[in-house]
């Protein structure tokens, strides 16, 4: 079972992907709104993937991918940027960052990650899933 973390400022998404996501087969071990809630859910949890919004109030998006990106513990954990905005707007950041791709929230699904990652669920950080 692929195993999420969900990172956005806005709890009313976060209520609706972890519906959709969990609906669709993935568990979503945990969200958070903010950088340093999202590093400690991170290094707890140690998601298989995690998806983090480019705009995190004042916070950066792009930012915490590198943070996540740069812990040691969580090396095979995967990141994928979302938002609101059209992937044309932070095209050049979105290919400078260590995340895995981009989904825009409107086409959030689990076979829209699957799909990202890759043929198989298993991940380093979660070998026996």
């Amino acid at each position: 079972m692929l195993r999420c973390l969900i990172i956005d400022d806005n709890p009313r998404f976060l209520v609706v992907a972890r519906a959709v996501l969990e609906r669709d087969g993935i568990t979503v071990v945990g969200v958070a709104s903010g950088t340093a809630e999202a590093l400690a859910r991170a290094e707890e949890l140690r998601p298989d993937v995690t998806l983090v919004d480019i705009h995190l109030g004042d916070q950066s998006g792009f930012d915490l991918v590198r943070r996540l990106h740069g812990t040691a513990s969580l090396a095979g954990s995967r990141t994928v940027l979302i938002s609101t905005h059209a992937e044309e707007d932070y095209a050049d950041l979105i290919a400078a960052s260590p995340a895995i791709g981009f989904l825009p929230k409107t086409t959030l699904s689990a076979r829209a990650i699957r799909d990202l990652l890759g043929p198989s669920d298993i991940s380093p950080a979660n070998p026996t899933k």
